[in-house]
């Protein structure tokens, strides 16, 4: 009976130090824009939200999202018609000076 109250008390007592440092995990940063309080949700491990804000959110990029049609405004493509754009500026530029007409 003595040895079995000592085992009861022994797994006590780690449910309790179990339940402490699941409670010393680090907290979500976001806050409340009504109360202007901290959400007190744990936060993702390596990130500083939990998953209600935002942690590993998103939605996939290309194909991949649903809302995928063309890709025309892609990141690719938007710095490929920059570096076109810039090109025939300087096209442009070149060709005032060459002809005279300074701007």
């Amino acid at each position: 009976m003595q040895k079995s109250r000592a085992n009861l008390m022994n797994l006590e007592r780690l449910r309790h130090q179990a339940k402490l440092i699941m409670h010393q995990a680090q907290r979500c940063s976001a806050t409340s824009k009504r109360t202007g309080k901290p959400c007190q949700a744990p936060s993702v491990r390596g990130l500083r939200v939990c998953r209600f804000h935002g942690a590993r959110g998103g939605a996939p990029t290309g194909p991949a999202n649903g809302a995928w049609r063309h890709g025309l405004h892609t990141n690719e493509a938007v710095a490929e018609r920059r570096r076109l754009n810039d090109l025939v500026r300087d096209a442009k530029m070149g060709l005032r000076q060459l002809f005279g007409r300074e701007q």
